[in-house]
């Protein structure tokens, strides 16, 4: 893979534009690249893919602020109330937000416009725009791993990747020298423009209240609560325990397509680390009064018993009324959902040399918490 400065020069050819805006993403960026073609052991299809997701992000960083130079108005657009997704990763956080998506009062911020966010929405008739396909998804035997589809929610983390300080890009391939700068970096510019390409998908469409997510957003609520300072917080929770081994079998799948050489301790590692951490700063973040009050919990259990209730629940919390097309929406969904779920892969810990009893320590303040804000074990 050539280095940063020569994907920079390229995504500057390919779209005729040359004003990437402010200098924030460079870093990581930079850090990205070296590490990648140090680190990460990639095969044909990895480079050819992390190529074109580097690609992908510069480009849509150059259109963001080419329209906003076009259209210094979309500044002014009003980024209020949004409702953030957070949580510990495989704890039924998708399927909330994609119960949430139901909601016609509402805006989820979708994987087509995520994926590629100019040209804006409101520009678009109908939104017909052609959206540029995941090039991990033509890889042989990729699968997905949540629920798809370009009118599907996404998470934040194409929106933060265009700062190029994003969790999805540690989960293609070995890097650790980006994953450790990205645990311990600040994410203020990040969050500061996600907003201001959020600003951007609204540009010229009704101001409905954001619906967002991302199980990263743990790590650095500080700069988030900061960029978003109206915003309140759903939780989702799980056992820890459940929760690790479901991620690290993710992660495990993801890299053994873009390198022929998986180093499964690496791949534990990352995630035991990075998510205990996640979850400690998490704490520290509810302790304080003025922020529990901004966080709504539900436990994966009560999720699966009754989803439509728990939304009821959350939605009386937010002060908001689930009115009927938002409830057959949730209804249809779930029920559609349920027909197309897929058995876990039926491993156990030693398959991925964890040893709970190790892990479980990490966890162990969350897990005391996690009774005492849903009431269950």
């Amino acid at each position: 893979m050539e280095t940063y400065i020569g994907l920079l020069e390229v995504a500057q050819r390919e779209t005729g534009l040359t004003d990437y805006g402010s200098d924030t993403f460079r870093e990581g960026l930079e850090i990205l690249v070296s590490s990648l073609n140090q680190e990460a052991k990639l095969n044909a299809a990895g480079e050819h893919v992390l190529r074109e997701r580097i690609l992908g992000h510069l480009k849509q960083r150059l259109q963001v602020e080419d329209w906003y130079k076009r259209h210094p108005e979309i500044g002014e657009e009003p980024i209020e109330k949004p409702l953030i997704g957070l949580s510990l990763p495989r704890t039924g956080s998708t399927a909330l937000s994609f119960l949430l998506a139901q909601d016609p009062n509402a805006r989820s911020l979708l994987r087509g416009e995520s994926a590629q966010p100019c040209p804006p929405p409101g520009t678009v008739q109908n939104d017909q725009r052609e959206c540029r396909r995941d090039e991990a998804e033509k890889v042989s035997g990729w699968k997905a791993h949540t629920p798809s589809g370009d009118a599907a929610p996404a998470e934040c983390q194409d929106l933060m990747a265009l700062d190029f300080k994003s969790q999805i890009l540690i989960a293609f391939a070995r890097v650790p020298s980006y994953a450790q700068w990205l645990k311990d970096g600040d994410l203020s510019s990040t969050y500061d423009y996600e907003r201001r390409v959020l600003k951007l998908l609204q540009w010229g469409r009704p101001r409905l209240p954001w619906r967002l997510k991302a199980p990263t957003h743990l790590l650095y609520l500080e700069p988030l609560s900061k960029a978003f300072p109206d915003a309140r917080f759903v939780m989702t929770h799980r056992d820890p325990a459940d929760v690790m081994l479901s991620v690290i079998d993710v992660y495990a799948d993801i890299m053994s397509k873009f390198s022929d050489t998986l180093d499964m301790d690496y791949v534990a590692n990352l995630n035991i680390d990075m998510w205990s951490e996640g979850m400690r700063r998490t704490l520290d973040f509810r302790f304080a009064d003025e922020h529990n009050q901004r966080f709504f919990d539900i436990h994966f259990k009560a999720m699966q018993e009754d989803p439509l209730a728990e939304v009821r629940k959350l939605y009386q919390w937010l002060g908001e009324d689930v009115c009927d097309e938002f409830a057959q929406g949730m209804s249809q969904w779930w029920q559609d959902n349920a027909a197309k779920h897929e058995p876990g892969p039926g491993k156990n810990a030693e398959d991925y040399g964890v040893n709970l009893d190790k892990v479980r320590p990490l966890f162990a303040d969350y897990t005391r918490r996690m009774q005492s804000w849903t009431g269950r074990p």
